[in-house]
């Protein structure tokens, strides 16, 4: 076996004869290596470019649903207001119509007491009439 005193002394030459102090094998390895880091980070970037994009969309997303949300709360509460208007007003109109039922009723009783007071007086002149 021949040994090489170089590689003994951790020299080595690569493949353009050129004096290295790591094993080719070993600096072929760590290009490699490096280059797959290269590429991992790279996609590692693009993934936190999509991740990020992402994020701003649903909380864009979760902005619009919350605009959303007030707003049918909103429109939720305006028509309770008008359903209590409303009903608050049929209790007015029922109260009204109830007042002018009872001012009916008393109109038509001082009506059936003039017309009684109308018939006796009507009676009163025609026996009046009569007796001259």
């Amino acid at each position: 076996m021949d040994r090489d005193p170089l590689a003994e002394a951790g020299l080595h030459f690569d493949e353009l004869n050129k004096l290295r102090v790591l094993d080719p094998e070993v600096r072929q390895k760590t290009t490699e290596l490096r280059e797959e880091c290269k590429d991992f980070v790279d996609k590692i970037v693009q993934f936190q470019k999509i991740v990020g994009g992402l994020i701003e969309h649903v909380d864009q997303l979760a902005k619009e649903a919350e605009t959303e949300k007030m707003k049918a709360i909103g429109a939720r509460n305006l028509l309770k207001s008008v359903a209590k208007q409303r009903e608050a007003q049929q209790q007015q109109l029922q109260a009204l119509i109830a007042e002018k039922k009872m001012q009916l009723e008393r109109y038509r009783i001082e009506y059936e007491a003039l017309s009684k007071v109308e018939a006796e007086q009507n009676e009163f002149i025609d026996q009046f009439i009569l007796q001259k």
